[in-house]
């Protein structure tokens, strides 16, 4: 069958768009081809710096014959229903349409409307150039003289040329002829910018790999990662190192080549006195090279690895003499960085004000950075703000955090006034990525406690589902409060996530507390917490005279007059009648922002879960109906995973089928009888006088079950009120087998009732049963 070779080739396309270029050219293409029902066997995309490959292998010739048949108006209808009908058919006349006899209709036109497949190689000469002028390029751009005109083609760079080919393996491609923008479609593509720059005529995708390779392009980006990555490591144990391994670099270095040449440069031992951290931020950011290390020791060596994208008469001798003369250069702009930020600050009397607010010791030159920062009265957000007073917050929530995760409470504290400290460094203002890595360097190097100088750097953890989470106590304690801080204050002023928008990354704070909370057992008062927040957000904008910012929650002004040490879990309540005394309408929108707010948790929670394989409705089941008052996030987790274990069991899917037959009763009986009609508790006397074993059975195992299940609930005891509750199937059973719900005597058909609404309630003590799937 014929096979279609596509090629646009074009001026470097962006390394990081390169990837899902190719994908979009493919899906693209493929999804049109599919919609004129001209199905393949297989399709490929490809890229390179210059181009974006596509082949698709296996089309028919032509698309399908089509024959329609279309219903028209009765016999004798009138003369515009008939002239509607043969215009929407093609007819000429009634004479081309057939009559069919219907026995209850009566007779009625009909068209067959037979339609020749389209020919392939015609399709894809329709297809092609509509995706190019509609090519998803995130940045694009018009250039020459038709740049002008606003309807000129735009492309990520210009476009050269077209290579566009259709035909069966055994016989000569046809050019596929159509024309975008000036730019006619051929069967000629081109090598190397230096080394074959030439035109190539090709015929298929078999020759065209090959008559690239021979003219050194490598069109897989995989197959050029590979060489880049086999080269390097071969050049590394050459010289008794090893490589650093960076698979984003060595994406972005494979969209750099077309033909990867693995080179070696060094430069001056002395510069390894520098942070190995920042010498590989330098030398990737810069000249996105490779760095090496000795397998010995660990640390980096004076070496690095250049990748050109040509072969070199002097075997690349020059190419690596002038990567080591920038290298150089911007190793010495970060020793530079380094010593400054290692030295005290010029300016430290006017920094003794801040120094007091943060009680910091000025004779530290971290203290002396974060100072710096808190007096540039650096903003976090304008409604939040500065990173000054966002660092005492954080400051006072860690320390109050401390005894909850283990931690030191003065650790703590320390450790979170310290956090910011290097956000003014020299070195982060160059290298941002390296913000907490060189706070703890500086942190050490000023004698800092080990688990104050780790807090320091891994506050931000974790970055992402499968960043790893923090261990230590006083690292866990100040991530935490970094990271609520940061959501009960979007919260507060209402800038949440929308749809596919979160530019203050809150999705990703939420799984951050989650993952520390699950993962370091940790029990955390989260509403609490959150009164706490915001009353300290109010008391201290308030104090900074910024309150019109924050004028939807000025009823906390009589609540910010409480010390925060004596909010207590059980005094919620009396902080919110507190605020409705002040304004009842305030009251409850702060109360329903923090319920919003603990959803938003919970739906970050049934991610993670569903994630690691949980099933996301059994986090519904366990929050019920009551999920907005559930805040205790490792519970959740833990009763999740019970519920989970239990249903896999014989004992919970059938006690799930008999709660679901249960409910489905009393959903129709309530129905017809009112809801709460079953509420009160089932006579056991009544029970005792119909004479049926398995309903009296029944009774006797929900009265001795359901206080075992809500005493194992108190206790946090998760697998012992699934035990109670699997007591209960054999009882559940045998009453659906023998009893008669639904009794002609209308006091047993009610007793019956309420006796499976106590079946219903008693299920509740664990989970929500009727959310759970199945």
């Amino acid at each position: 069958m014929p096979d279609l070779l596509l090629e646009l080739f074009s001026e470097e396309i962006p390394a990081r768009m390169q990837r899902k270029a190719a994908e979009d050219l493919k899906k693209l293409v493929t999804d049109a081809l599919v919609e004129r029902g001209l199905v393949y066997e297989g399709a490929k995309a490809f890229a390179t710096p210059r181009r974006l490959a596509l082949t698709v292998a296996g089309l028919p010739v032509r698309g399908r014959d089509v024959r329609e048949e279309r219903k028209g108006p009765r016999v004798g209808a009138p003369d515009a229903a008939v002239q509607g009908f043969l215009k929407a058919a093609g007819l000429a006349s009634l004479g081309e349409a057939t009559i069919v006899s219907d026995p209850k209709k009566g007779d009625s036109y009909v068209a067959i409307i037979e339609k020749p497949g389209q020919e392939t190689i015609a399709a894809i000469a329709e297809i092609v150039p509509a995706v190019i002028r509609a090519f998803p390029w995130p940045k694009s751009m018009r250039w020459g003289k038709a740049s002008a005109a606003g309807a000129s083609l735009r492309w990520v760079r210009p476009l050269h040329s077209i290579l566009c080919t259709f035909g069966a393996e055994t016989e000569d491609p046809e050019i596929v002829a159509f024309e975008v923008d000036g730019i006619t479609s051929g069967n000629t593509t081109y090598g190397h910018r230096f080394h074959a720059p030439g035109p190539i005529t090709v015929r298929r995708f078999d020759d065209y790999v090959a008559s690239l390779e021979r003219a050194r392009v490598v069109l897989d980006a995989d197959r050029r990662k590979e060489i880049i990555a086999t080269d390097a490591r071969n050049l590394a144990f050459a010289a008794g190192l090893e490589l650093v391994e960076d698979e984003g670099l060595l994406e972005e270095v494979a969209g750099l080549v077309e033909w990867p040449v693995v080179l070696m440069g060094s430069f001056e031992e002395r510069f390894l006195d520098i942070p190995g951290e920042a010498i590989r931020a330098t030398i990737r950011a810069n000249q996105k090279c490779f760095v090496l290390r000795d397998p010995a020791t660990g640390e980096l060596a004076n070496r690095f690895i250049p990748v050109s994208n040509l072969v070199a008469s002097d075997g690349g001798q020059a190419i690596t003499a002038g990567n080591g003369r920038v290298v150089r250069a911007r190793l010495s702009d970060a020793a530079y960085f380094w010593a400054t930020d290692r030295g005290p600050l010029p300016d430290l009397d006017t920094l003794k004000a801040s120094a007091e607010k943060l009680d910091l010791q000025l004779d530290k030159p971290l203290d002396q950075r974060m100072a710096k920062l808190d007096k540039l009265g650096v903003v976090f957000h304008a409604k939040l703000g500065t990173q000054g007073e966002r660092v005492q917050r954080i400051a006072a929530l860690a320390r109050e955090l401390a005894p909850i995760v283990g931690a030191d409470p003065k650790q703590a504290e320390r450790a979170a006034k310290l956090a910011k400290a290097d956000l003014p460094t020299e070195m982060v203002g160059e290298f941002p990525e390296l913000q907490g890595l060189m706070g703890r360097k500086y942190a050490e190097l000023q004698g800092e406690d080990a688990s104050v100088a780790a807090a320091i750097e891994e506050h931000y953890k974790p970055l992402g589902p499968s960043d790893r989470v923090p261990a230590d106590p006083v690292s866990v304690a100040v991530a935490l409060a970094d990271k609520l801080d940061t959501l009960v204050g979007f919260w507060a002023i209402d800038e949440k996530p929308t749809g596919s928008k979160d530019p203050y990354a809150l999705r990703r704070a939420a799984l951050g507390v989650i993952r520390l909370v699950v993962e370091n057992g940790v029990r955390l008062p989260f509403m609490k917490l959150a009164v706490q927040l915001q009353i300290r957000i109010i008391r201290q904008l308030a104090d900074s005279h910024r309150r019109t910012l924050m004028a939807p929650l000025i009823a906390y002004d009589e609540i910010a007059e409480m010390p925060v040490t004596e909010i207590r879990d059980g005094s919620l309540n009396f902080i919110f009648r507190r605020l409705e005394k002040t304004n009842a309408s305030v009251a409850e929108a702060v109360y329903e922002g923090l319920q919003d707010l603990l959803s938003f948790f919970h739906d970050r929670l049934k991610v993670m879960l569903r994630d690691q394989g949980a099933r996301h409705d059994l986090v519904d089941a366990v929050l019920g109906e009551g999920a907005s008052g559930n805040d205790d996030l490792l519970l959740i987790t833990r009763r999740v995973a019970a519920l989970g274990r239990f249903l896999e069991t014989e004992d919970g899917k059938s006690l799930l089928a008999g709660y679901k037959r249960a409910a489905n009763i009393l959903k129709a009986e309530e129905k017809k009888d009112g809801e709460g009609a079953f509420a009160a508790a089932a006579d056991l006397q009544l029970i005792a006088a119909a004479g049926l074993i398995e309903e009296k059975a029944l009774a006797v195992a929900l009265a001795q079950a359901t206080p075992k299940a809500e005493a194992a609930i108190a206790a946090e005891d998760y697998e012992g009120a699934m035990a109670a509750l699997a007591e209960l199937r054999p009882a559940v059973d045998a009453f659906f087998d023998k009893v008669t719900v639904n009794d002609p005597d209308p006091a047993l058909r009610a007793n019956r009732l309420k006796l499976l609404n106590q079946l219903r309630e008693a299920t509740r003590a664990v989970a929500d049963f009727g959310r759970i799937a199945g």
